[in-house]
């Protein structure tokens, strides 16, 4: 792969051989935020005038389109988009018919970028010649509050997340089935189609296995991360965790396959507690597996978390990490319970869902 800088190396310094790239950035009430990242874009190693900021707001109750109009003021590029349907689906699919870049590339607004991101991601896709590549995404509590540094570190814990590779790292250039924030070439929308708008939640894991199925190629890459600011609340990040759950049977009847077997063992983990409980009370030996199992799993819950704690050098913790353990996993494998009932068993589709935020 060329080195993240290789365009500037060429000393085509006024970008004359850069491709011409558009940045999607969802948001609703972001006002902490938006600013940051529009800095951040604008301090870019990559020519401003070979890129485009297009910012799709879901109508926000705060500043956030007040602080993206005061930067569009003084920079045409950055445009702001009204996203009168709010959810990010229709957010990204805004941002991709009023987009004119040769690569389009989806930012979250929840997070922070190293000068070379758009730079390094391009020149990955050219090398790669990738249909879509993204970086690692390091997880990163918004405060110093015990809660919001233990929601964090169950984020980035594969006892939390299993071996989610864009959230616990690779070493080498992987081709992976998804990455976050992608960097797409355009001609991937051109042929497949736009994020499916019914997908609330998983919109970029059901177009990466569509592309996938269509022989696109996606990689994720070891030198290139994106800080994301996980919430601090308990009660949002489980919403969260149930809302991925509960859409995921929809991604897998859309793509005619099973997920993968990372994401089916939250959902045959809780299935086995609920079918143990019901059976239990005819068969008492259930109610005992079931205790040996909660067991087994709060004792591996303890491990992580102790490892977690020891290098962290912050004891607290411990008060917060076992259980929440628990209840992302069992968030998850209920909202897929969920989702199997309605999408599936009942054929019924959603129009709506509540925002976790």
């Amino acid at each position: 792969m060329q080195s993240s800088d290789s365009f500037i190396e060429k000393g085509n310094t006024e970008g004359e051989n850069y491709p011409f790239v558009s940045l999607i950035i969802p948001t609703f009430n972001e006002e902490k935020y938006i600013g940051n990242i529009l800095e951040q874009m604008l301090q870019q190693d990559y020519p401003f005038s070979k890129m485009e900021i297009l910012v799709a707001d879901g109508n926000s109750k705060d500043k956030t389109q007040e602080i993206v109009k005061k930067y569009s003021g003084d920079n045409p590029q950055i445009r702001l988009l009204i996203n009168e349907k709010q959810y990010v689906p229709f957010a990204l699919n805004l941002g991709i018919k009023e987009s004119k870049g040769e690569y389009i590339l989806i930012l979250g607004a929840h997070s922070s970028y190293p000068k070379n991101y758009i730079s390094a991601l391009i020149n990955a896709s050219i090398s790669l010649d990738a249909d879509n590549v993204g970086g690692l995404c390091i997880g990163k509590a918004p405060d110093n509050q015990v809660r919001s540094i233990a929601i964090a570190a169950a984020l980035a814990s594969p006892f939390g997340v299993g071996n989610s590779l864009f959230r616990i790292g690779v070493n080498k250039i992987t081709k992976v089935d998804t990455v976050t924030f992608g960097c797409y070439k355009r001609s991937v929308f051109d042929k497949i189609g736009l994020f499916d708008e019914e997908l609330l939640r998983n919109q970029d894991d059901e177009l990466n296995a569509r592309l996938i199925k269509h022989k696109g190629s996606i990689y994720l890459l070891p030198d290139i991360s994106v800080t994301y600011f996980t919430r601090n609340s308990i009660q949002s990040v489980l919403k969260m965790f149930y809302q991925y759950g509960f859409f995921k049977p929809l991604v897998s009847l859309k793509i005619g396959k099973p997920t993968t077997v990372r994401q089916l063992i939250p959902f045959l983990f809780v299935s086995f507690i609920l079918v143990s409980l019901i059976a239990g009370i005819w068969i008492h030996k259930y109610w005992y597996l079931l205790g040996a199992v909660m067991l087994l799993h709060t004792c591996m819950g303890i491990y992580f978390s102790i490892r977690i704690v020891s290098m962290q050098k912050n004891p607290k913790l411990i008060l917060y990490l076992p259980w929440l353990f628990f209840l992302l996993q069992f968030s998850y494998g209920w909202g897929y319970i969920r989702g199997i009932l309605k999408f599936i068993v009942l054929g019924q589709r959603i129009k709506a869902v509540g925002s976790s935020r």
